[in-house]
């Protein structure tokens, strides 16, 4: 079974693949350009792309017959034309709890870099800036207390609700409909929701951009 990856993947995985199959891997990690993708999915059985591989119904029209699977490295599947891929006999598949908590953290880890500074502290302390402590150096704004609007509270908006929680924080979300024994308050209009809070995690599918001012 002929396997194309199309970027660099963990050592570890990358090594399985290696032992069960005809693989072809990316040392470089470049990118794949349309033309070296399409050329990829003329010659394979199972291509492994990412999120970054645009692969719309041109290109599923233009694959070979031996292309039977699509196994994108990605929690969603959005880079994809899937009535293509169906109307083909080609199968789609994700990975969409691999990346739940990473992302979580992730997330946490920016709304605790902006009210605390710590960007700017470790850009300072890097050029020699820092002069030792002072009372009134670096304070940063607590979180505790603070409102945090999620948007979308699916697998990784819960994940993120749970740390803001231990944070102290309060939090708000906004779906389509109510989750199930969501530990957060339900706001169904997003517009209402947002002026209120004090910080927002905002999901790849709703644009926020109108409430944000400034570059």
């Amino acid at each position: 079974m002929k396997v194309v990856v199309t970027r660099r993947l963990p050592d570890s995985i990358e090594a399985k693949l290696a032992a069960r199959f005809d693989v072809e891997l990316n040392p470089t990690d470049a990118p794949f350009g349309g033309e070296r993708l399409g050329e990829a999915m003329r010659r394979c059985d199972v291509l492994v792309p990412n999120v970054r591989d645009r692969i719309d119904s041109a290109s599923i029209a233009g694959s070979g017959e031996r292309l039977r699977l699509i196994a994108n490295f990605g929690a969603g599947t959005d880079n994809i034309d899937l009535e293509s891929a169906r109307s083909r006999g080609i199968a789609v598949t994700n990975t969409p709890d691999v990346l739940t908590e990473d992302t979580a953290d992730l997330a946490m880890a920016l709304i605790l870099m902006g009210p605390r500074g710590l960007g700017e502290g470790e850009r300072n302390l890097r050029a020699g800036r820092w002069r030792g402590w002072g009372p009134t150096d670096q304070l940063g704004r607590s979180l505790t207390g603070k409102a945090l609007g999620i948007v979308g509270l699916g697998r990784i908006g819960s994940a993120l609700a749970r740390r803001a929680r231990a944070f102290g924080m309060a939090v708000h979300y906004h779906n389509r409909r109510p989750a199930p024994a969501a530990e957060a308050r339900y706001w169904s209009d997003l517009d209402s929701m947002l002026p209120a809070m004090d910080v927002v995690s905002p999901s790849r599918r709703r644009s926020i951009s109108r409430w944000v001012s400034g570059p």
